[in-house]
């Protein structure tokens, strides 16, 4: 039998998968938390809220404008970040996205609730459009913007430093401690080139025989020691971690495990289980279904506004625009459906799937294609599993 994995993996750098893994994980974690505003209002209204994106986009811009408002503006002379800065960007958007996912609620999906379905995906469409251009007037006139990095504690301008490194696979300490040994031969021949430079007047294009010997000798040394440094680190696997993104990772957690006890063991999570189980019964067991239904619409426009903060503020050079919801709803969408869509831990497992498969799309070398993986994985489920990874298929009449 043909065995294909030699030629599926020639040319992948497989060192940088764990690598490709974990950021995979943490854009998955965004997504999720936007795959659960829409698995929770299908779940009691069992209608998909199409403007869900835009609420998302604009949680990026509420982030935004708080962080202006601490003084994190264009061409600012403020230096570093700080925790507080970040805490109320998160919990303003949150606040402001769970303000405007009850307008949406009350404004355009309350009055449709009892007509067809057809109507309230009309006017789903039709709030999303209208925030889309409508917001180019009102926000900043439809001017990219992006949050400035030094809001964040963990800013710094060197790259290479608030990064926390895991090594899978360290490098070859015997070529190390060679490459370390030769670094001393280098930092001699550089010296000595550097004084006979100075010597004969440190005109490099008319040296004399020996200063030309040195400097021979010095770049040989240099490129010896980037040999023996490359050989040391073949095969070495290390995952930098931002600790911005870990804050990030953190901070999600936090919020789902919040979430699942709020659903599953306070009264107000029963209220919300028994509305979306059936309207009547509930209603008729004294239960507010008006109230229920905004409260979920708050709450899960909220999580989208949390995952925009830190989408706007954690990716390096994310630009904020009035479409800056469009592809991550979508692919939110899909990572429910993928889940499940209704069932919380399968938005949750949806979310990781596809942050996971778009970064591995990409360490395959087709990063062209990485936001069209969502439509693939979304007809892949519709014809293989309709009802989701973690959900099941029902027939409902119409």
């Amino acid at each position: 039998m043909l065995d294909l994995a030699p030629h599926l993996l020639a040319g992948l750098e497989i060192s940088t998968l764990p690598q490709q893994l974990v950021t995979g994980l943490l854009i998955g974690t965004i997504y999720a938390l936007v795959a659960l505003g829409y698995t929770m209002v299908y779940g009691v209204l069992k209608l998909i809220n199409f403007a869900h994106g835009e609420v998302f986009m604009l949680g990026a811009y509420a982030a935004l404008l708080i962080s202006w408002s601490l003084g994190y503006t264009p061409g600012n002379s403020l230096e570093h970040g700080s925790w507080m800065a970040l805490i109320l960007m998160l919990i303003g958007a949150m606040i402001v996205c769970a303000l405007i996912g009850m307008i949406i609620e009350r404004l355009a999906y309350r009055p449709m609730r009892n007509q067809a379905r057809i109507a309230s995906l009309i006017t789903a469409i039709g709030v999303s459009l209208f925030l889309q251009y409508g917001g180019q007037i009102f926000l900043l006139n439809g001017t990219p913007q992006n949050i400035d990095p030094k809001v964040s504690p963990f800013y710094s301008s060197d790259p290479t430093v608030g990064n926390i490194q895991l090594t899978i696979k360290g490098p070859n300490k015997e070529l190390l401690a060679k490459a370390d040994q030769m670094s001393s031969l280098v930092d001699k021949a550089k010296t000595d080139y550097e004084a006979e430079l100075k010597l004969e007047g440190g005109d490099e294009f008319n040296l004399q025989p020996k200063g030309k010997e040195l400097r021979d000798l010095y770049r040989k040394e240099q490129r010896d020691l980037e040999s023996a440094k490359n050989d040391a680190n073949k095969g070495a696997i290390l995952v930098n971690l931002p600790k911005g993104q870990v804050f990030m990772l953190g901070s999600v957690l936090i919020i789902m495990v919040g979430l699942t006890w709020l659903v599953m063991f306070t009264r107000q999570g029963r209220a919300m289980r028994a509305v979306s189980l059936d309207f009547d019964s509930a209603s008729l067991m004294g239960i507010n279904v008006n109230a229920v239904v905004t409260f979920t619409f708050a709450l899960g426009s909220s999580l989208a506004g949390a995952g925009a903060m830190m989408a706007a503020t954690f990716q390096s050079g994310t630009k904020i625009d009035t479409f800056f919801g469009v592809l991550p709803g979508v692919k939110a969408f899909v990572a429910a459906v993928l889940g499940g869509i209704g069932n919380i831990p399968g938005a949750v497992l949806g979310g990781i799937l596809m942050g996971l498969a778009e970064n591995l799309v990409v360490w395959a070398g087709y990063g062209g294609y990485k936001d069209a993986i969502a439509f693939v994985i979304l007809i892949a489920i519709l014809l293989f599993k309709p009802g989701g990874l973690l959900g099941s298929a029902k027939v409902e009449k119409v």
